[in-house]
């Protein structure tokens, strides 16, 4: 296959996937972390397990993907020096800084709402939730922006044939 064909397929899929990665983050901030102050200790502990029970398998999945088409996509490029090329590694960068705060702040607080109970309720409940309140927001936008970044290196690799 040619190189520009295999670069417009890979980056296709690195865009494809990124717009789940980004909706599944989008669609939480959008529904539930602009309000979630407003939830009872009870209704926050249920959502919070059923986001986790539904998202966290499929998103062990299609983040490592998304990262590895992405790449591909940006080592694919052979004008290295092109705006095409800084914005799909600065797309690479973000979604990776999205991952860590995924790994380092998030699912460790999911794994301990993961073990609460409605009835039992740990005292700093509210911390940790503003904790991950405001680590999803950044999150959220990080991968935003990820995603526009990759749109544009695809708009501009486009200017550029």
């Amino acid at each position: 296959m040619e190189r520009t064909t295999t670069w417009k397929v890979t980056t296709f899929a690195g865009l494809f996937l990124l717009a789940l990665v980004t909706g599944v983050f989008w669609g939480t901030w959008f529904t539930l972390t602009r309000s979630i102050e407003t939830f009872s200790a009870g209704e926050f502990i249920h959502i919070g397990q059923t986001i986790i029970r539904n998202v966290a398998w499929p998103m062990r999945i299609l983040m490592p993907a998304c990262i590895l088409f992405m790449i591909v996509s940006a080592l694919l490029l052979t004008e290295k020096n092109s705006a095409a090329f800084y914005l799909s590694v600065t797309a690479c960068l973000l979604i990776a800084i999205a991952l860590l705060i995924t790994l380092l702040v998030e699912v460790p607080i999911d794994n301990q709402i993961r073990t609460w109970a409605a009835e039992i309720v740990p005292p700093d409940w509210t911390t940790l939730r503003a904790r991950w309140q405001a680590f999803h927001t950044a999150r959220t936008f990080v991968s935003l922006a990820s995603l526009a970044s990759l749109i544009l290196a695809a708009l501009c690799f486009r200017q550029q044939k």
